[in-house]
């Protein structure tokens, strides 16, 4: 297995999308550090499941907006389980209004967990990255930081950095044996699609060429082949979306 005897940090991996890329990288032979900010009890499901693979696997509350948060985070997860060799740039809290109903707290709360998460954890992360001359940082962005979406400024906002965070990140960290790469997915069946109405549904599928949403699986998939086999890949955007960047 290309990770046996790696760990990765996943934030937000409790559900949805970073639960299945936790599973995935155990799967791939890797130690878990399972993220929460609240779900507790799904964070726990996530590491029993994890150890069920005779992985090791710790589940970890942190608000990745605050940095002492993370830094106790970091400290823990490095005690039990060694350095961290795998970050996985994935907790982000969605708040969509229109522009001019959204209340500033709204707009500061998607961005500090976005951004100011994935600046954090990096920071910690990196310097025992590079004094072993390897690692993977992968940020999840999404379409909507591309193409935008009526009601997500915020969240576009938010995801669009991520890109400018891994190109820049990319270049400072290529000598140093560190690859950073985003990926990109489109429509994906989560919690936060689930609100959409049937309708609605419809009508995104009509705008992506293979017709259906993604799963959080085949995000998974792309996550991991970065984590193990992306050996010189860095500074790339990685789409899952079905054909919906075309």
């Amino acid at each position: 297995m290309e990770l046996d005897g790696r760990t990765a940090l996943v934030t937000g991996s409790s559900r949805g999308i970073g639960r299945a890329i936790a599973i995935r990288l155990a799967e791939e032979g890797a130690n878990l550090i399972v993220n929460y900010r609240s779900r507790e009890k799904e964070a726990v499901e996530v590491v029993s499941r994890i150890k069920a693979m005779g992985r090791k696997a710790l589940a970890c509350r942190a608000d990745v907006s605050d940095i002492e948060e993370v830094d106790a985070m970091v400290l823990e997860a490095t005690r039990t389980l060694g350095p961290i060799d795998v970050l996985v740039n994935n907790a982000t809290v969605h708040r969509g209004r229109k522009v001019e109903k959204l209340p500033s707290e709204d707009w500061d709360l998607v961005i500090k967990s976005c951004l100011y998460g994935a600046f954090h954890c990096t920071r910690c992360v990196v310097p025992s990255m590079k004094e072993r001359k390897w690692g993977r940082i992968i940020n999840i962005s999404s379409s909507v930081g591309e193409r935008g979406y009526p009601g997500d400024s915020a969240y576009g906002a938010a995801k669009a950095g991520l890109l400018g965070f891994t190109k820049s990140l990319a270049r400072e960290m290529a000598r140093d044996g560190i690859m950073v790469t985003a990926v990109i997915p489109g429509f994906v069946v989560t919690e936060m699609t689930s609100s959409l109405s049937p309708d609605n549904i419809e009508l995104i599928k009509a705008t992506i060429p293979v017709g259906k949403l993604c799963e959080p699986e085949d995000v998974a998939e792309m996550v991991t082949f970065l984590a193990s086999k992306g050996h010189n890949i860095t500074g790339s955007i990685h789409h899952v979306d079905g054909g919906l960047s075309i």
